[in-house]
């Protein structure tokens, strides 16, 4: 096959790849594509190889994450070949990675089915850990998510989502490296359907259950931080906090868009009165802080508990902040110049904050895509004996409007839950507002793009699983090592053979 054919089935492979990350269901699709992959690499030289995976990585990414488009040129005022060529430039770049790991896999490769199957996966798991923690970080639809429904699922708890992408791209890869021999076809066919029926090992134990209250807004964006839409905002916000009749009461982020200093006289104290003295808890976004200080994209818990605290409330403060909407990196601000997006410039809180008590349980929040980062999450785990019992995704990506994203940001939401096994209660702005049980499952749901609240019940979890465990104490080094030993390994065997 020539190298336009070559690089076309690459692209379209990749488009064909982003499916499983909305359409859970077709998770097989995933492994038939990466086989496919397999199998025109193995035939590559090193620079032929780069090729084909930085096409197929640019593919896979700007088919999954287009709606990027819609943040800078329908919210932004981008014009729309300046748009477009920024999310075709960012997957080019987030796709060298895999580019790199392609020519390795391709100068490297020994011709040996096994080996080389496992040097697949390892180069696979070592451009997805790059992409996910270079310059901060994009593991959008980072490979494992798209199995989240699938049997390898059930190592979640063991080896998290990197570890589900090592183990999905070497399984496929090895029937084609291995020229299609029905050995490893059987032995995948058969490892699916060993997981399959054995699932997963419940590593927690439930704590106490509770009624919760999810608010979702569904406030356009264009219309979020309009000063003349504000108030119908902050009525609706306050009437729904007031009245709502779970235990505790979550608000997606920023559902008070303005700092507690901007607000009308008594409507915060309102708020916080409520909370302080009655029997009920929430979780409320908002920006905190001041000119002086500086500001952060945070979440005030009220509870009878936090009258004491300084304050009045518990305060969540977002660590892993969004390049672009909420710092600018540096060199880039004659980009965000361009855009009429009201753009933050916000601190950073600390990794591994304390969780907010309440009813018996350790409610640990986190803001927006903060939920793609599984190893920080974990960093809250270090001790089992203040080790969050519940996840609370505070989140608004009504930046992409009606598009996979609410899909997709879902699916990364059950995947933390299978992780550490710990429910997660999404609030959101216009969707997935969900509640997310231990297992992974939506166990109650608001249909997004819509206003409404959702009363639902959730179970708080105690225990560690071996992911939570080692990820708190050692983070991501572990993938790293094993990726890394398993390259080294195929370096010296071929240079032991050239010998």
């Amino acid at each position: 096959m020539n190298l336009l054919l070559d690089l076309l089935l690459a692209a379209l492979l990749g488009a064909l790849h982003s499916l499983p990350f909305v359409h859970t269901a077709w998770w097989p699709a995933q492994f038939v594509v990466i086989a496919v992959l397999a199998s025109r690499i193995a035939k590559a030289a090193p620079g032929r190889a780069a090729l084909i995976g930085l096409l197929f990585g640019a593919a896979w990414i700007a088919s999954g994450t287009w709606w990027l488009f819609i943040s800078m040129h329908t919210y932004g005022g981008l014009s729309a070949g300046l748009a477009a060529a920024a999310v075709a430039l960012l997957s080019l770049a987030l796709s060298s990675y895999l580019a790199a790991g392609f020519a390795a896999f391709a100068h490297w490769r020994s011709g040996r089915g096994k080996r080389d199957a496992l040097l697949f996966g390892a180069v696979w798991l070592l451009a997805e850990l790059a992409r996910g923690v270079i310059l901060t970080g994009f593991p959008w639809i980072a490979s494992g998510y798209a199995q989240v429904d699938s049997p390898l699922a059930a190592l979640a708890p063991w080896v998290g989502v990197y570890g589900i992408g090592f183990v999905t791209a070497g399984l496929a890869s090895w029937p084609m490296l291995g020229r299609l021999r029905a050995p490893p076809l059987a032995v995948l066919i058969a490892g699916l359907a060993a997981l399959a029926l054995v699932g997963p090992v419940r590593f927690t134990t439930p704590s106490s259950t509770m009624s919760v209250t999810l608010l979702q807004g569904n406030v356009p964006q264009d219309e979020k931080f309009e000063a003349a839409e504000i108030p119908q905002q902050l009525a609706w916000t306050r009437g729904q906090l007031l009245a709502a009749h779970g235990q505790l009461v979550v608000g997606p982020e920023t559902v008070i868009p303005l700092l507690p200093a901007q607000l009308d006289p008594g409507y915060w104290d309102e708020i916080a009165a409520h909370f302080q003295k009655g029997p009920q808890a929430a979780l409320i976004g908002l920006p905190l802080g001041d000119e002086e200080i500086g500001y952060t994209n945070s979440a005030a818990g009220l509870s009878s508990n936090t009258a004491a605290l300084p304050g009045g409330f518990y305060r969540y403060d977002k660590h892993h902040l969004v390049p672009f909407g909420e710092f600018v990196p540096n060199g880039f601000h004659w980009f965000t110049q361009l855009m009429n997006i009201p753009l933050g410039d916000f601190n950073r809180g600390p990794v591994g904050p304390k969780s907010f008590l309440f009813h018996g349980e350790r409610i640990a929040p986190n803001i927006c895509y903060e939920d793609l980062f599984g190893e920080e999450l974990a960093a809250r785990f270090a001790d089992d004996a203040t080790a969050p019992t519940i996840f609370a995704n505070l989140s608004n990506i009504g930046w992409f409007g009606d598009t996979i994203a609410i899909a997709q940001h879902l699916q990364i939401s059950r995947m933390r839950a299978l992780e550490f096994q710990r429910p997660m209660l999404r609030a959101t702005n216009t969707g997935a507002t969900v509640v997310i049980d231990h297992t992974g499952e939506v166990t109650a749901s608001l249909p997004p793009l819509t206003q409404g609240v959702l009363d639902a019940e959730v179970q708080g979890r105690i225990g560690l699983t071996p992911y939570a465990a080692w990820a708190s104490r050692l983070n991501l080094w572990p993938l790293w090592a094993l990726g890394a030993l398993i390259v080294a390994a195929a370096v010296l065997r071929r240079r032991r053979a050239a010998a």
